[in-house]
């Protein structure tokens, strides 16, 4: 794994052509086709359905608005985390809350820099003058920074999903649901045969009937 992830170093645009290499380029541009034009409205819809917290009242004033939080791609993509929460994690320690599990996805230098435990699982590490200006994303794995190759962050949050199929990676505990959502509800990947939380399959139907 390892030795994948020093070859994507030195080559930005490795995790693209890997993930190609393994799921056609049908399924490679899903995500940033769709994303708009199918699924963004519907997501802001549903998030504006669930209690009204400050960190949710942020997220959706940026994902319609362009707020000075997250840019709007970037935020109608952490919505998913409260739609879908969480999992009860068995252990004490695996208890997390929706806006902890953001953070788990996409942070700024700052925050990736003040981390005192490593995060094997890969996530995006932002960086720019504020949240809604970013300038560059890395995905940051196992202690290796790995340049995306886009530059914006729906382009960045795609690489860093197909980062886990490329370095088979398992996704965080976390954000388990919120990636299988996209893994079977965007990409098509594996659908039918990937296990799915009811939570995945309700809003799958929801956004998929509507």
């Amino acid at each position: 794994m390892l030795r994948n992830m020093k070859r994507a170093v030195r080559i930005r645009t490795g995790v693209n052509q890997d993930f190609t290499l393994l799921f056609g380029t049908e399924t490679f541009t899903k995500l940033l086709e769709k994303w708009d034009t199918n699924f963004k409205l519907k997501i802001i819809k549903e998030a504006k359905s669930l209690t009204q917290t400050a960190d949710l009242i942020d997220l959706l004033s940026s994902a319609e608005y362009n707020s000075d939080c997250w840019d709007s791609d970037m935020a109608s993509l952490l919505l998913p985390v409260y739609l879908l929460p969480p999992p009860a994690g068995r252990k004490k320690s695996a208890k997390i809350s929706a806006s902890g599990a953001v953070d788990r996805s996409c942070c700024s230098l700052e925050e990736h820099l003040n981390r005192t435990k490593g995060q094997h699982q890969p996530f995006l590490l932002a960086v720019g003058t504020t949240r809604d200006k970013i300038h560059n994303f890395y995905i940051a794995v196992d202690k290796h920074l790995i340049p995306c190759q886009a530059s914006s962050s729906l382009g960045a949050f795609d690489e860093l999903f197909k980062a886990h199929f490329v370095f088979s990676l398992s996704y965080d505990e976390a954000l388990s649901n919120v990636y299988t959502f996209l893994q079977t509800t965007v990409y098509h990947i594996d659908v039918g045969s990937v296990k799915e939380s009811p939570r995945v399959k309700e809003l799958r139907a929801r956004l998929l009937n509507c």
